[in-house]
């Protein structure tokens, strides 16, 4: 029996500020080889600043990290060349065209577009109709693509792609993702960060990140399984009254909106007391406050609602809440 592949990526009590303020603050996190894994979290929560210190771009200012049994500090070159990475913000040539984009990345890692065009195929086959095109006139999703292509021309053995979805439409997120599940089935290791939560569910695992930390890692349905705490759904139509409502009622221990929905949770214990009471009485409270058309239904946690109760609060301050984050 072969022994288990060493983990892809180990980091280890990793800390980075700039200009004083905490961008990573103790993040520890081990990635296996052949994983999908999720970095899930706000702008601002640190997933850029980790991954630019996992592809050598920047260096941690305490702790360690190694990607590929390489330390990011010492092996940087060695490192390099075995790494794809697809940063947040389109970095590639716009007055160039798609084919031209592709071939200069190639060559800098010293191969062509035909010698592994089977590895790029199941992405340059939509590209390439568009080949002579400038990659500053592609749509959004088709940027995407190429550059997703161009970091995947070398074959490299890790890939990381800070929120490749960002600022793209619906259909084409999918698409992304779909293409991502390709590559994954094929054996590649794959970090991504998002600050979509529903994409969490395409991952293996995911880490939740809020200002610097992790707050959570673990599958997708274990973090949801772990809500600890009967949660609703709350619809009224002047949702914004109902919500001012709910936070004066003194059960009350959360209510945010989410979607057009608003989410509640009650003060009154766990997983073991009465929701169907529970609802009951927030459902007369709302209709004494004159919200006579107030429906209170128990729902199953999402990521976003485990993400919500653990983030905590800015001192001295409510957290904001909403039906995404972003």
């Amino acid at each position: 029996m072969n022994p288990p592949a060493p983990d892809a990526v180990v980091v280890d009590h990793v800390f980075k500020r700039f200009d004083g303020r905490v961008a990573l603050d103790d993040v520890s996190v081990r990635v296996g080889s052949g994983e999908l894994f999720g970095f899930i979290g706000p702008d601002g929560a640190g997933k850029t600043t980790l991954f630019r210190i996992l592809t050598t771009l920047i260096v941690p200012d305490a702790g360690s990290a190694r990607v590929l049994d390489i330390d990011v500090v010492r092996g940087i070159w060695t490192l390099r060349r075995q790494i794809g990475y697809m940063p947040g913000r389109f970095s590639l040539y716009p007055d160039l065209s798609v084919e031209e984009n592709l071939r200069f990345f190639a060559s800098v890692f010293g191969t062509t577009v035909e010698r592994e065009y089977d590895q790029i195929a199941p992405i340059y086959v939509q590209l390439e109709p568009f080949r002579t095109r400038r990659a500053a006139a592609l749509s959004g999703g088709m940027k995407q693509k190429l550059a997703l292509c161009c970091a995947l021309v070398h074959r490299p053995r890790i890939l990381f792609l800070d929120e490749p979805t960002t600022g793209v439409d619906a259909v084409s997120r999918r698409e992304f993702w779909e293409l991502l599940a390709k590559f994954r089935a094929g054996g590649l290791t794959i970090l991504v960060s998002t600050p979509y939560m529903d994409e969490a569910d395409r991952c293996d695992r995911v880490a939740l990140m809020q200002r610097g930390r992790i707050l959570a890692i673990d599958a997708p349905r274990a973090i949801t399984a772990s809500y600890e705490h009967p949660l609703f759904a709350v619809h009224a139509a002047n949702r914004y009254g109902a919500l001012r409502a709910l936070r004066d009622y003194h059960n009350t221990a959360s209510v945010y909106p989410f979607g057009e929905a608003l989410h509640f949770v009650d003060s009154r214990g766990g997983r073991d007391v009465d929701a169907d009471r529970i609802a009951s009485d927030a459902t007369d409270a709302l209709r004494a406050a004159g919200f006579t058309d107030a429906a209170v239904t128990q729902i199953p946690a999402t990521i976003e609602d485990v993400f919500m109760a653990r983030m905590g609060a800015p001192e001295g301050e409510e957290p904001e809440p909403r039906g995404h984050a972003a």
